[in-house]
């Protein structure tokens, strides 16, 4: 399985790139988050290999949170990798955090290829994993890794991740211990 490229970038379009690795030239589907920030000639891209029975196929990705992002949504029955690139074009990890905690059916559906149905099911399927992205985003605010960490630590104690959700954003505290003592208040 291959996980990450790094090489130069010769020919770079909208949805995809080709890198030369040491002579050897791949094509890596990129989101167009990835396509804007790629600048330089060299670089390393995190991947998804999916193989198919008529194709094997990368994805690229320069975060890990857009990658893991990417892996959560293709495990969703009825997503499959371009739905998953639509999403992943469409909203930053950061910002598709935002739309799975505000539960916003509405910005789902903008993204090309998700109707009603098919936004319901990513909805309910992505409960708590909000947490997850802002946690594994690189320039996650301290917030958000104590919003994190909490779900975790509440998690741990054997509560419902819709549940903690829902009390955590309710909550006012900053750091993870004062947002576990309030959550708890509240559950």
């Amino acid at each position: 399985m291959i996980v990450g490229l790094k090489g130069n970038i010769v020919y770079k379009e909208p949805g995809f790139v080709h890198i030369d690795v040491q002579g050897v030239v791949y094509e890596v589907f990129i989101s167009l988050q990835t396509f804007s920030a790629i600048t330089e000639e060299t670089h390393f891209l995190y991947t998804t290999q999916i193989i198919r029975e008529d194709a094997q196929l990368l994805f690229g990705f320069l975060q890990m949170s857009e990658k893991k992002m990417f892996a959560r949504l293709i495990k969703i029955n009825g997503v499959g990798p371009k739905v998953a690139m639509a999403i992943c074009s469409t909203y930053s990890p950061e910002q598709f955090a935002k739309v799975i905690n505000n539960k916003d059916m509405n910005g789902v559906k903008k993204v090309p290829g998700i109707g009603p149905k098919s936004a319901g099911r990513i909805l309910v399927e992505l409960v708590g994993f909000d947490a997850e992205l802002l946690a594994s985003s690189g320039d996650a605010s301290e917030s958000s890794l104590a919003f994190a960490q909490a779900t975790e630590a509440l998690e741990a104690l054997g509560f419902k991740k819709d549940k903690i959700s829902k009390v955590l954003s309710s909550c006012s505290a900053n750091d993870t211990a004062s947002l576990v003592k309030e959550a708890l208040k509240l559950l």
